[in-house]
């Protein structure tokens, strides 16, 4: 009987460590995606209907004065984007091409063709457009190894994951 108490103590030692790791684990991503995301990190995953790491492939820009939209079309900017990393709403490999209203556009960093990023969009409007979720917040600029090359973009994923979940 000895042994086997000492056994179920330390399964249930190995077990209580292996939670606690977990734990921590949990709250590391969630501060890390406090300290890139901000403060309303879970409402921004929350709202938004497409969520992924990807490369701009292409940027139309709002036409000139002379190729104006005619009267009851909605100005508008074309965007490509090559899905990398799913998070939400999309697919690996995704080619993704979305419109964003011209006004909405001068309210966060522009984004230019071959920028990597993680974006998060709200869900297509009625008129079939849509924009970062938060403006630049929506918006983080990457590089190969993360976030600003300290963060992984692992640990975002794994955050925003559970706060849609919650």
């Amino acid at each position: 009987m000895r042994a086997s108490g000492r056994v179920l103590g330390s399964v249930l030692t190995i077990a209580f460590i292996c939670l606690s790791s977990l734990a921590a684990a949990q709250q590391s991503d969630e501060a890390t995606a406090e300290h890139i995301l901000g403060p309303r990190w879970k409402q921004l995953s929350r709202r938004a209907g497409m969520i992924f790491t990807g490369t701009v492939l292409a940027v139309a820009p709002p036409a000139s004065a002379a190729d104006r939209p005619s009267p009851g079309q909605t100005p508008s900017i074309q965007l490509s984007f090559r899905v990398d990393e799913p998070i939400a709403g999309v697919e690996r490999g995704q080619v993704l091409t979305i419109r964003e209203w011209a006004g909405a556009w001068s309210m966060h960093r522009p984004m230019s063709k071959g920028e990597h990023i993680l974006i998060f969009l709200y869900p297509p409007s009625r008129l079939g457009l849509t924009s970062p979720v938060g403006g630049s917040l929506g918006q983080i600029a990457l590089d190969p190894s993360g976030v600003g090359g300290a963060i992984s973009v692992t640990q975002l994923e794994r955050a925003i994951r559970r706060a849609r979940e919650e």
